[in-house]
């Protein structure tokens, strides 16, 4: 990619015998915003963790700024921003306290910090919680105040690691308001999500992991083009499940291009829903819903419908 702000080439990382992280490379445009989906286990977060230097990998390297990862780390930290999974707020300080000494790791000066901690608080709308600690505020608080730490040291890259995760839909939106502003200014955004509504709104272009592997990249909607018939019809209710399997229903069937079950709802992916609807009208104990093919749905193909469990 020219004029590329951060690189990953051929990462790989293995505990035991089992690669996490598997020859990945992406690079990361000045004002991008590059999401990072895969089901649990696909080693988004150990590629955040190579991305920061904070796990070795065993084959490939970082480059960021023109600068190598580990070896220029100092110099590339003082560039990024963070905001983890887990809350790491100090829970003794105040919000602007904990902007303050957060600035300090970087060896900013106080002076230069307390003049951005209004500015800071109140891109996070936190500027009446100034003096709260942590522990008096909600989630969607708490993940902003993150954010606005993240942010002391101005940083050029933005490291989002699943940050909405756990937030009502009001936190989650103010969030992503948020996060639009940071890229108009011309911040970039590397974001590990498990929400694909928040990764079609945010990114510019995804990453698809599965079994630390890089299995598609490009635009949200151009993956989807790509991969996916352009309607889906889903159907519920009595009956809905012999769809799937009855030869009554073959012709039904032929009018998709795919036909997929999961818990008692039949997912039909076409190109002619208006016949397939018609096909399906005189089955009135059924109910159906047509919408255009999203992100979910190339997720759930590329990466499979089974549950994955944590760890």
């Amino acid at each position: 990619m020219p004029h590329s702000l951060f690189s990953c080439q051929h990462l790989i990382k293995r505990y035991g015998d089992q690669a996490v992280v598997n020859d990945l490379s992406f690079d990361i445009a000045p004002g991008e915003c590059l999401g990072v989906i895969g089901p649990n286990g696909a080693g988004k977060t150990t590629t955040i963790r190579m991305c920061l230097g904070q796990t070795a990998p065993d084959g490939g390297h970082v480059t960021a700024f023109g600068l190598a990862m580990p070896r220029d780390a100092l110099a590339i930290k003082a560039r990024l921003g963070v905001v983890s999974q887990m809350d790491t707020l100090d829970p003794d300080f105040s919000c602007a306290e904990n902007l303050l000494v957060y600035g300090r790791y970087f060896g900013l000066k106080d002076a230069a910090i307390r003049a951005r901690i209004p500015q800071l608080l109140d891109f996070a709308a936190l500027a009446h919680k100034a003096d709260a600690k942590p522990g008096e505020l909600s989630g969607g608080m708490k993940r902003r105040l993150s954010l606005a730490r993240a942010l002391v040291n101005d940083p050029q890259l933005l490291l989002l690691d699943e940050p909405t995760t756990g937030l009502d839909p009001q936190a989650r939106h103010l969030m992503w308001e948020r996060l639009q502003l940071l890229l108009q200014r011309g911040k970039s955004i590397l974001l590990t999500t498990h929400f694909m509504d928040e990764a079609e709104r945010l990114c510019s272009r995804l990453l698809v992991l599965d079994h630390g592997r890089k299995i598609a990249e490009g635009r949200p909607r151009e993956l989807i083009a790509q991969h996916l018939e352009p309607d889906v019809v889903e159907v519920y209710g009595n009956g809905a499940l012999a769809l799937a399997t009855d030869d009554a229903h073959a012709a039904v069937r032929a009018l998709a291009g795919r036909v997929e079950v999961s818990g008692e709802t039949v997912f039909f992916y076409t190109q002619d829903a208006r016949a397939l609807l018609q096909a399906l009208a005189p089955l009135h104990d059924l109910r159906t819903l047509h919408r255009p093919a999203n992100l979910e749905d190339l997720f759930l193909k590329l990466t499979g419908r089974q549950i994955r469990e944590e760890g």
